[in-house]
């Protein structure tokens, strides 16, 4: 029994059903691979039932405190069921990429039971149709709640149910230890009472600590008031979400990745992902004819996650605004704009050190957090205030090598992201064995015409390409291999 960080009971507390708290995947792999050629739903149940022992925060539930006076606790479920977390269904034919997408809008759009183990998995066969897969082939569509994985835990996780060779020696089936009594409502109450009688004397010596830091971070904002964007114009993203949302993706190759960013000395391959995505929402604004003048802002979550905490699962994450350039027509300049904002941002947000960050969540009043924000997040949609960000931009990197689950070999990976009121729109961006994939996920209302921004993604990265020299510079032998 453990009880959750700040941070990670924050996104409990922001649970709602038009705005579940998860976030998720989207895998296919080819059976051809494994053994025998094929893979069967029971074989996959019995493969991750053997790497189950490896991580017990999958059998762990949620029990919250009564009138949440403290943060919710993790107790390993004495019921737990595998084959009510894993599911298996199929596509009808023909079994293509834009069926796949919508199945899993549909799954992701659906809230956890947050009486169980917060996380599911949906294995979809049927994938006889989609551009540079195999027939045959089956995706997995995964979800996590948020309150227990970021997304470099959750690489980590799922670095422990994959193998990197299709023939690796099964684990023996394991043996797992007995679930956890859930605690009487009384105990968790008096554990609240106690840990709350101490937090005016921790509060203290946090504000002690932490000062001359915010006195820094005063000091940068005023030298360089860009680096902390504010406000971001409104967009059709900015307004109220619906229950409903919508998935697409694009995949480029990772080597034409890193010769767009060497256009510009400094530039990262996130720098060059937030210029194309500055390029796709510029695209797609302007074709509704709704580009604001103003420059958009994206919010990019950085993990503060350190070697003493790899392994752990939860949330250590910071963020920082990026003003990207989408009042740029030069797709080059974007991306140097981009570099410069990045960087200022960067130094503003490691103004702050890490454990600051996550040690000021426990100071925040419980369940008011959750209160808090979805009051704030009302009356900015009521008197259409300006959002503090357009879009969120997440990136995750991932192996360079490839990966196989019961021996089947990992294809493609893509994400799935968060959607909120105010942030209709989420980038997910993932690098798996030479390929990066931008995904995006939204509200359907917002978004109605998913496969439009797609191709806004695909047409903001060909033009980056070309006009930075990336295509120019590509060994004669590759091509660029996209979706």
């Amino acid at each position: 029994m453990r009880q959750m960080g700040g941070q990670d009971a924050s996104f409990i507390y922001n649970e709602a059903p038009r705005v579940p708290q998860h976030i998720g995947g989207i895998a296919i792999y080819d059976p051809s691979t494994a053994p025998g050629g094929k893979v069967t739903f029971k074989g996959l149940l019995e493969h991750i039932q053997s790497r189950l022992a490896l991580v017990p925060s999958q059998r762990e539930r949620m029990v919250r405190v009564p009138f949440d006076l403290g943060h919710p606790w993790w107790v390993l479920d004495a019921e737990f069921d595998l084959e009510f977390h894993i599911r298996h269904i199929a596509l009808p034919r023909p079994g293509d990429w834009r069926q796949l997408c919508i199945q899993a809008a549909r799954l992701h759009a659906r809230e956890l039971d947050l009486d169980r183990p917060l996380w599911e998995m949906y294995v979809i066969e049927g994938l006889d149709n989609v551009d540079g897969v195999p027939p045959g082939s089956f995706a997995i569509v995964s979800k996590t709640h948020h309150a227990a994985i970021d997304g470099m835990s959750g690489a980590e996780l799922s670095s422990v149910i994959h193998d990197t060779t299709p023939d690796a020696a099964r684990l023996a089936p394991a043996v797992m230890p007995p679930g956890e009594p859930v605690p009487a409502p009384q105990e968790l109450l008096l554990r609240a009472l106690i840990s709350n009688a101490m937090r005016p004397q921790r509060y203290a010596a946090f504000m002690r600590r932490v000062m001359p830091q915010l006195q820094q971070i005063q000091g940068l904002t005023q030298q360089r008031p860009a680096a902390t964007p504010t406000a971001a114009p409104r967009t059709r993203f900015s307004g109220a979400v619906s229950a409903h949302r919508v998935v697409d993706a694009r995949t480029f190759t990772l080597d034409e990745v890193k010769r767009i960013r060497a256009a510009v000395p400094g530039a990262t391959i996130n720098d060059a992902v937030l210029a194309v995505v500055a390029g796709a929402m510029r695209r797609y604004l302007q074709s509704k004819g709704e580009l604001p003048a103003e420059r958009l802002v994206v919010m990019a979550p950085m993990s503060i996650r350190s070697e003493a905490d790899k392994g752990a699962l939860g949330n250590r994450v910071s963020g920082m605004l990026v003003p990207i350039p989408t009042d740029l027509a030069d797709p080059v300049e974007r991306l140097k704009v981009v570099h410069d904002a990045t960087v200022a941002s960067k130094e503003a947000a490691n103004a702050i050190p890490a454990d600051v960050l996550t040690d000021m969540n426990e100071f925040m009043p419980f369940a008011f957090v959750g209160l808090a924000s979805r009051t704030a997040a009302r009356l900015r949609l009521a008197d259409r205030s300006a959002p503090a960000v357009n879009t969120v931009v997440t990136n995750v990197p991932g192996p360079q090598q490839p990966l196989y689950l019961a021996g089947a070999q990992l294809l493609h990976q893509y994400g799935l992201g968060l959607v909120g009121d105010g942030t209709g729109l989420f980038h997910t961006v993932l690098s798996y064995n030479g390929e990066l994939s931008i995904s995006a996920t939204a509200c359907r209302e917002m978004l109605p015409d998913p496969d439009f921004y797609a191709q806004c993604l695909q047409s903001s990265f060909d033009e980056l390409a070309q006009a930075s020299g990336a295509r120019d510079r590509a060994p004669k032998s590759r091509t660029a291999r996209v979706r």
